[in-house]
């Protein structure tokens, strides 16, 4: 069997991903990246743990240094008036990056992690596609592999249920059978996201005023940061019907707000694409997600260069946000993705 290098977190699903790789019979070698954000104790002490149980090497990589640049790009999405996805930057700038490193320094021939996804051989080499999860599927996130490295990764939990993990987890006697799922953004674990742009910029000043979109002032906002397009509730306004922002316009510091039809588009444009398949070069047929928790719509991808294309939504999509992820599928494949200008 081959050696496989295990990104591991101390939570259930790489846990049990180090159960099945050890029972299908490969070398694992374990490796938790810290990123010195929150408090990392119990997660090192949880992955070692279950590293002993298999028999498995393990080491902790420092990554703070490096993950300061992830911070810092969230910070300043926010304060451009963009909505952040550090999840997916994450993962295509850093993790599989650095993991990839260290499969140098120990001679292992596959990654693995414990995400929700699926690698389907064909001829053709492997194809990323959704988890069996639906509700814990994180195709979404990691649309920015590079398609070279697919070959060599494996993501073991990705054809399971999470209840099956939890029951796997029980079965295979781990410490961390019961363990609650993370839930929040690294490295805000209070959700107070505001709270953290603050931290790094304490004299920014980003309060402003809330207007409709045909400019009556509304009200006042203490921090457009705290604002997302497509958000309705918390605007801090009472208005007699639902109100969505609509955009935020971070050189007047103003929120524009409107009803929930000012907030439709049927088109938008993304950069920075990474395409899992042959690079398009002529307009196609596919869905799309927009955020991490949508269901992907129809729509037609148009090319308008290696790095940048046009989607046009069959119907109406609500909340667009400028800095997010816009993910390409062919029903369970992901195509490829890029930002939301």
């Amino acid at each position: 069997m081959s050696r496989v290098l295990l990104a591991m977190s101390g939570g259930v699903d790489s846990s049990v991903a180090a159960g099945l790789l050890r029972e299908a019979g490969h070398e694992v070698f374990g490796l938790l990246m810290r990123h010195g954000h929150a408090e990392y104790g119990e997660n090192i002490r949880d992955a070692r743990r279950v590293a002993e149980m298999f028999d498995i090497p393990f080491d902790v990589l420092n990554l703070e240094k490096e993950f300061e640049q992830i911070v810092e790009y969230f910070v300043d999405e926010y304060t451009s008036g963009r909505t952040p996805n550090p999840c997916a930057v994450c993962n295509a700038r850093l993790k599989f990056g650095r993991l990839f490193d260290y499969t140098e320094k120990i001679n292992a021939q596959y990654i693995a992690t414990g995400h929700y996804v699926r690698l389907i051989p064909t001829e053709d080499g492997p194809i990323l596609c959704r988890g069996m999860d639906e509700t814990k599927d994180q195709s979404y996130v990691l649309f920015g592999i590079k398609r070279e490295r697919l070959p060599r990764l494996m993501f073991p939990i990705g054809m399971y249920q999470k209840a099956e993990i939890r029951q796997l987890a029980t079965r295979l006697g781990l410490p961390v059978a019961e363990k609650k799922d993370s839930q929040d953004v690294c490295f805000i674990p209070d959700k107070d996201h505001a709270r953290l742009i603050r931290q790094y910029h304490p004299d920014l000043a980003t309060s402003g005023k809330i207007v409709t979109t045909n400019g009556t002032v509304m009200g006042e906002h203490d921090g457009f940061e705290r604002f997302t397009v497509g958000q309705r509730k918390g605007l801090g306004v009472a208005m007699g019907e639902p109100y969505f922002v609509v955009r935020i316009d971070s050189d007047t510091n103003q929120v524009v707000i409107g009803k929930k039809e000012e907030i439709a588009k049927s088109m938008f444009v993304a950069n920075q694409a990474n395409w899992l398949i042959d690079a398009p070069t002529k307009k196609f047929d596919c869905q799309v997600k927009i955020r991490y928790r949508t269901s992907a719509l129809k729509a037609i991808i148009k090319p308008v260069s290696v790095d940048r294309f046009e989607v046009f939504f069959s119907e109406p999509c609500y909340g667009i946000a400028p800095g997010q992820a816009a993910v390409c599928y062919d029903g369970e494949r992901v195509l490829g993705g890029g930002w939301i200008e």
